[in-house]
This record gives C-alpha cells, structure tokens and sequence, in this order.
C-alpha cells in the first residue's frame, strides 16, 4: 500500500489510534487523474472511498438518461451512496468523477460492518456522513424544485468555485447544461446575460468570474 508522510497525520484528526493503524494496514491509498470516473453506473461498489485532497462529483442518472449533480466530496468526506451499496451488495446508482487529481483511500467492504461495530469513531464518521449527504441532497432538490434555473446556474458556478478554488472554470456550455438537466441554448443565453452584466467573461470551453460575481 502507498503511504504518504502526511496520511497517517490526517486521518488520526478523525480516527482513533487503532482504527488509523488498520486502515493504514488494509486500505489502499490511490491517486485518481482529472476526469477519471471512481464509481460508475451498474457497477459493483467493492470499496467505500474516502477522500484525502482534491474533489469528487457524485451524479445520478434519470430513467431517460440525463444526469444532475447530487454532491462534491473533498478533504475527509466520503460518499454515504458507496457505503450503501457495499453493505447491501448492490450495484452503484451513482457516477463519482475526479474534479481534479484526487488522492484517496479506499475502504475494502469486508471492513465497513466490522469497524462499525469496533470502533466508535468510525460509527460516527459513517452516521456523520450519512447525515451531511442527505443534507446536501436535500438542498440539490430544493434548488430544482423552488429555484429559477438562472439562480440554480449561479448557485453551480459558486460550487464549482469553491471545490476547485479558482475563479476560472474549464467547462464547456454543454458540460454543464448536461450537468444541470438542461439544454445548451439555455444554458448559453444565460451565460451571455451573466457576461452582459459585467458578472463573468465567457472563453472557449471556460468561464472567468469577475469580483461583481458575488455582489
């Protein structure tokens, strides 16, 4: 297993001694490149990711296939969705996709009961997370359902800003309105009207937030 120096410095801010000695022993620690896909659609889960630097989009699927954006996990989060289906045996819901390069750990599945079990920090990182995920799936359905789209595309280019921590975003009009649930055309006029108002200046495949974004 790949151990970096501050791994074991970052994961006792949660866990306690012996549960970071056996993570340190069974899971494995790997780094993901931009745009790599974690978890996928159909697929069995066989670990439950925690993520240590960089961030993951979590995405669910409609019966017609259009997806939208149900959480970001960054520095010591992980996805409540992967636990779920590792303990009940069930094939993935949800696509989890790099943002940028992510380094995390994975949770083999045949620990998750056991340290529940074991370990009282562990059965409050999963409660922990269970709770923060159905939070934010709370807030994503409050934004599609009470929410003008132009507010829901503000809302979602602060997101991006915030995982990421730059102003600029490489995405291109379709990228999000895919990630919205929305068609191009509209994604676009509202774009245009958001770099009339002097908020942000459009590129090719990128967007540059200017200060009067945030006013």
């Amino acid at each position: 297993m790949k151990k970096l120096g501050s791994l074991e410095e970052k994961i006792s801010q949660i866990f306690e001694k012996k549960l970071v000695d056996e993570i340190l022993s069974f899971a494995e620690v790997v780094n993901i490149k931009e745009g790599e896909v974690v978890m996928d659609y159909g697929k069995k889960v066989r670990f439950m990711p925690i993520v240590i630097s960089g961030t993951l989009r979590v995405m669910r699927k409609d019966d017609e296939g259009h997806e939208i954006i149900l959480y970001y996990l960054s520095d010591n989060e992980s996805c409540a969705m992967a636990y779920a289906c590792c303990m009940e045996a069930k094939l993935s819901e949800v696509k989890a996709i790099a943002e940028d390069n992510v380094e995390l750990i994975k949770i083999p599945h045949e620990k998750l009961d056991e340290w529940l079990v074991k370990y009282p920090s562990w059965k409050s990182y999963v409660f922990s997370s269970f709770t923060q995920r159905f939070n934010e799936l709370l807030k994503s359905l409050e934004s599609v359902a009470f929410q003008k789209l132009d507010e829901r595309l503000v809302n979602y280019l602060k997101n991006k800003t915030k995982v990421s921590g730059k102003t600029s975003i490489q995405l291109s009009h379709n990228q999000i309105a895919e990630e919205m649930g929305t068609s191009r055309v509209v994604i676009s006029r509202l774009l245009k009207q958001l770099e009339n108002n002097h908020k942000l200046v459009l590129y090719r495949n990128e967007i540059k937030l200017l200060s009067a974004f945030n006013d």
